[in-house]
């Protein structure tokens, strides 16, 4: 048997790894690289091999950094089957279709770029013949509809009959609803066949939804050869999930390779502990001066967790119960995901929550907004509440004009509650909006630009660390110590390097073979 690591080596998005046994090659994951466009398309569109010498797909969660290729895959001759958990058959519904909604919205703008430049040089020629410039607002006419959302057929029509090369989307929409036709869900614990001689057993990872720690067990020259693989780990005694699987079937505690994810290999994050009494303090003091809370968020994970919390302070009276709004419509499709699944909650959560007839993510306070007007509407609304909207790094989506109408106002805050990558809006008003805070909220407001206007940064700027997902790098090795697994080998991977490395070494030293394999690198067992 033998593994190649094609994605999420020494970074932390396109998770893809080929498992090779005798005529089978199995993916383990087939996850979008995401990042600068130029850097990530190249990448995203190449394959470790034809898609109809794939074998199957083990799957190891929803998120796009995970399954975002795989509408790539099957639109491209895969002919086999794509082998995940049933909530992860529920997610996907819903989230590739989305990114294939984006994928082809990103095309579409970046095709209205380019179209936009050449109509308005000064010197056009094409053919042998000069065409005379347009302005800016004759731009705008010819290639936009009312409302200002981009003519995409007259895009395309005037790119051709220019010679312009059109961007081409990675995938479409309708690629994506068609991928969804290839996938297999089912539960944890039930042995699956996924080659010859060769089976995948799922454990719950408790990092989203359906996340899985894969056992796939093979047979090589009469014994069993046994590959885990993670995925992304989960933390520990947070609300709705499990915590990460500790119980292994005594056939699959001998792992002779075990592909382990290092996302915070060298971090660690704040308690789970007490989170909910943090996010208590946030909304009251928001309250006492009258305002807004808005909370940029992930839609699928991080808006539950946030509707749970919350649901149980309301319960517990430690806040006024302000009316709650979750505008993203793709959230409202997750969380509807979640209330399917009750299988997979905790014992809190059913203790909490279900033994009581009570649904976690929905109560009298919560209003799930799904048209445009609605959305407007709430914006202009000045009466206490709180917003849970997408994006979750301010670089896209509805939030962005919930902070256009409340950045500007001393007595709201906005409330991070997830990582904020480096260049994003989300990044920016967290460091400024702290820094501000630091020196006594004293002088000019931080000035923030988006959607091509500057705003004041006046609102407070809370943050809550304790909703990542993500095992920190103590949980990483309590997941290693508390599993009955005994591990003959790993291989950290889905790390930036700094990360792995840093992981590697502390496993190393607590007497683990722990390596970062390089990308392309290839391990031969046994």
């Amino acid at each position: 048997m033998e593994v190649t690591f094609h994605g999420a080596v020494r970074e932390v998005t396109g998770s893809l790894h080929l498992l090779v046994h005798g005529r089978d090659r199995i993916l383990l994951d087939c996850g979008l690289f995401q990042g600068r466009r130029k850097e990530t398309n190249a990448k995203n569109r190449h394959l470790p091999l034809p898609a109809d010498k794939i074998t199957n797909v083990i799957l190891s969660h929803a998120h796009i950094d995970h399954s975002g290729r795989i509408p790539l895959l099957t639109r491209n001759g895969f002919g086999g089957r794509v082998i995940c958990t049933r909530p992860t058959l529920d997610a996907c519904t819903y989230l590739l279709p989305d990114c294939g909604h984006i994928q082809a919205s990103d095309a579409e703008y970046l095709n209205y770029k380019a179209l936009r430049g050449w109509l308005t040089q000064k010197q056009r020629s094409r053919n042998g013949k000069a065409h005379p410039s347009y302005t800016r607002d004759q731009v705008h006419r010819l290639l936009k509809k009312p409302g200002q959302r981009l003519d995409g057929e007259r895009i395309a029509a005037l790119m051709a009959e220019n010679d312009l090369e059109p961007i081409a989307p990675l995938y479409t929409q309708q690629d994506a609803e068609a991928a969804l036709e290839w996938f297999d869900g089912y539960p944890y614990g039930f042995p699956l066949t996924v080659g010859r001689d060769m089976t995948c057993t799922f454990y719950d990872a408790g990092h989203i939804l359906g996340s899985a720690v894969s056992i796939i067990q093979a047979r090589h020259q009469g014994r069993p050869v046994t590959v885990g693989y993670t995925g992304d780990i989960g933390r520990y005694n947070t609300s709705i999930l499990r915590d990460p699987a500790r119980e292994f079937d005594p056939a699959h505690r001998r792992i002779d390779l075990l592909l382990m994810e290092s996302t915070y290999g060298d971090r660690q994050h704040e308690p789970v502990e007490g989170l909910g009494d943090r996010l208590a303090e946030v909304i009251n003091d928001t309250h006492a001066r009258g305002g807004t809370i808005l909370i940029p968020s992930f839609a699928f994970g991080r808006a539950q967790e946030l509707l749970y919390t919350l649901h149980d302070l309301y319960d517990q009276k430690k806040v006024p119960r302000l009316p709650i709004y979750v505008d993203s419509p793709l959230a409202i499709r997750m969380t509807k995901v979640y209330g399917e699944h009750p299988e997979v909650y905790d014992h809190d959560t059913h203790r909490t929550f279900l033994r009581h007839g009570k649904n976690p993510f929905d109560f009298k306070q919560v209003h799930f907004v799904s048209e445009v007007a609605d959305s407007m509407a709430l914006m202009r609304e000045d009466t206490p509440h709180i917003v849970i909207a997408s994006s979750g790094m301010c670089e896209a989506g509805r939030i962005l004009h919930h902070l256009r109408h409340k950045i500007h106002n001393a007595k709201n805050t906005i409330l991070i509650v997830g990582f904020m990558a480096r260049n994003t809006l989300g990044r920016r008003i967290l460091e400024e909006g702290e820094a501000y805070a630091a020196e006594g909220r004293k002088g000019p407001a931080p000035i923030m630009r988006f959607l091509n206007k500057s705003y004041p940064l006046r609102a407070r700027v809370a943050r809550l660390g304790g909703f990542s997902a993500h095992a920190d790098r103590d949980e990483l090795v309590r997941f290693l110590r508390e599993s009955n697994l005994d591990i003959r080998r790993i291989a950290l991977v889905h790390g930036e390097e700094d990360q792995s490395l840093a992981l590697a070494g502390r496993l190393r030293s607590m007497g683990f073979r722990a390596e970062v394999p390089e990308l392309g690198q290839t391990i031969t067992l046994p």
